[in-house]
């Protein structure tokens, strides 16, 4: 027999929307510029810098999404503490995890933690960028913070002779290299910290969906799943 609507093909699981349009979008396209900017980094830094532009955009609406959007897209929804989400990680692993509708305490935990990540991550990369090519929106906060070039102390080393002379950067230009140095080394470590984030959100994906026995990913796209 078969349901009314069904053109004589049998009915699947009862299906309910979860994830709405913007969820999904920011889901996929944060996903696809944050790879695009961690793979080109200083080869191509315009195609780097809009990257990192559109994921920080992203989290931005993301965060205010959040509090207005959906149901199953507020934090309100999915505010659990950690030792509910590792618990849930322990009976994950031990296959009898409890299966949420919406996130699940580990799933919550991970999106707060990449969130973060990718704050982060996106704002060292805007102070970067200001110190080392005077542009972006940190650029005009970084000319008005430097003293006046006469007035601004030289960072000089004692040479073999006794000769001293100014720091160079690594094209040789004169300069302090310290803030830049600083803001590069926390960009890139940022960066890696976010790409594990990404990858332990991956694995736990693929282990929820064999517990829960659906496709979690599939999910993302189509924004439905299964009601029980």
């Amino acid at each position: 027999m078969t349901t009314p609507g069904s053109n004589g093909a049998r009915s699947g699981p009862a299906t309910v929307k979860v994830w709405d349009i913007f969820v999904r979008l920011f889901h996929w396209i944060t996903a696809a510029a944050f790879f695009v900017a961690y793979l080109t980094e200083d080869d191509f830094l315009t195609l780097h810098v809009w990257a990192g532009y559109t994921v920080g955009a992203l989290v931005v609406l993301r965060v205010l999404w959040g509090f207005v959007g959906p149901k199953h897209a507020r934090f309100s929804d999915f505010f659990f503490g950690p030792a509910k989400a590792w618990r849930y990680l322990i009976d994950l692993v031990a296959f009898r995890a409890k299966r949420y509708l919406g996130h699940s305490p580990a799933g919550a935990a991970m999106v707060f933690a990449l969130l973060i990540g990718l704050a982060a991550t996106v704002w060292t990369g805007l102070e970067l960028y200001a110190v080392e090519e005077n542009a972006g929106p940190l650029a005009s906060r970084q000319t008005l913070a430097a003293p006046p070039a006469s007035r601004s102390p030289l960072l000089v080393f004692v040479n073999g002779d006794g000769d001293r002379a100014e720091d160079e950067d690594e094209d040789g230009r004169p300069g302090d290299r310290r803030d830049g140095g600083i803001w590069e080394e926390l960009h890139e470590a940022l960066a890696e910290v976010t790409l594990i984030l990404v990858i332990l959100h991956i694995g736990g994906v693929v282990l929820a969906s064999v517990v829960h026995r659906e496709n979690l990913a599939k999910s993302m796209v189509t924004g439905r799943k299964r009601t029980e």
